[in-house]
């Protein structure tokens, strides 16, 4: 077999991975800036190239074969080494360059905005442009570095590094706004129960964690961000659990009341640093990812309360 034939030219590649990636030839089409003919006969001439079937043709709607399938997780994967490897030689030298990242607002306004300037001390050639949280789950986004993601730390074609948000905190109104004086983990059941939209089973975990009955995980306000809530507690709306490293700026202050020593739990989910595997050598990413991690090891807190089993 030829060396020729191994070596499929990259916009056949390019092709193919992008009409599976949408769906079908018409958005790829889009995305590439191509007829869809073009992509159809480009698609075409990789798997006459290569002498292997890659999709089953029917009333034209495209599947995989097995075949297929095997061979586009290898192309994608070749795909994003390449697009990193330029990257990386684009901004190698000094290190200098731009790094495009996205963080969830309440994580970005309460532990990593505080912490830049520290970064930028250290790597004054690098530029931060922050890139809309709600494009952050979506690695294949071509101007997206980075994210902070909160949830278990497994996201498709992604790496990820925990940094923080496993250790929640209760936390109640201050003295002449509570509704209920919390002296035992069973006077919860009779607070408002704050809720957050991306942790519904939070309440759940606290009530098995302490063994407290009687408690509705479901009932109470809902909230879409931790920041409203700690600003909901604040005024006297009721209780809730919050990641530690989110509100302990507050308990600190009087802001807002933590009532109960070791009240909280240990989570499943928490704050994640995440980046495309094809991005991992990019040189400005290594110099922020080392960094953030640096930050967290100085500032990891002494685990104050217990496991869920």
């Amino acid at each position: 077999m030829s060396l020729r034939r191994l070596n499929p030219p990259l916009n056949l590649l390019r092709a193919f991975s992008t009409v599976v990636r949408f769906g079908g030839v018409s958005r790829a089409a889009e995305a590439l800036h191509l007829t869809q003919g073009a992509v159809s006969k480009q698609v075409q001439e990789l798997e006459r190239w290569i002498g292997v079937p890659l999709f089953e043709r029917s009333r034209k709607r495209l599947a995989l074969t097995p075949a297929g399938e095997r061979y586009e997780k290898s192309v994608r994967a070749v795909l994003a080494q390449l697009e990193g490897a330029t990257l990386e030689l684009i901004t190698s030298g000094d290190g200098g360059g731009a790094l495009h990242l996205s963080t969830l607002p309440t994580f970005g306004a309460k532990w990593l905005i505080p912490r830049l300037p520290d970064f930028q001390r250290h790597h004054p050639q690098i530029t931060l442009h922050f890139v809309p949280y709600t494009h952050g789950y979506d690695f294949e986004r071509p101007e997206l570095d980075c994210a902070i993601l909160f949830g278990d730390g497994h996201w498709p074609g992604a790496r990820s590094h925990y940094l923080a948000g496993q250790d929640v905190a209760l936390i109640a109104p201050r003295a002449g706004l509570a509704e209920v004086a919390i002296r035992t983990p069973q006077d919860v059941a009779r607070c408002t129960l704050l809720r957050h939209v991306t942790v519904p089973q939070s309440w759940l975990q606290w009530s098995e964690a302490h063994g407290v009955r009687g408690l509705d995980p479901l009932a109470g306000p809902q909230f879409d961000q931790f920041q409203t809530m700690i600003r909901a507690v604040m005024v006297g709306m009721g209780v809730a659990l919050v990641p530690r490293c989110l509100v302990q700026d507050e308990i600190a202050s009087g802001l807002v009341d933590e009532p109960l020593p070791g009240g909280g739990y240990r989570g499943n989910e928490g704050y994640w640093f995440c980046y495309p595997e094809g991005r991992g050598q990019l040189a400005t990413l290594d110099h922020f990812r080392r960094w953030l991690l640096a930050e967290v090891d100085r500032n990891a807190p002494t685990p104050e309360t217990p496991a869920l089993s």
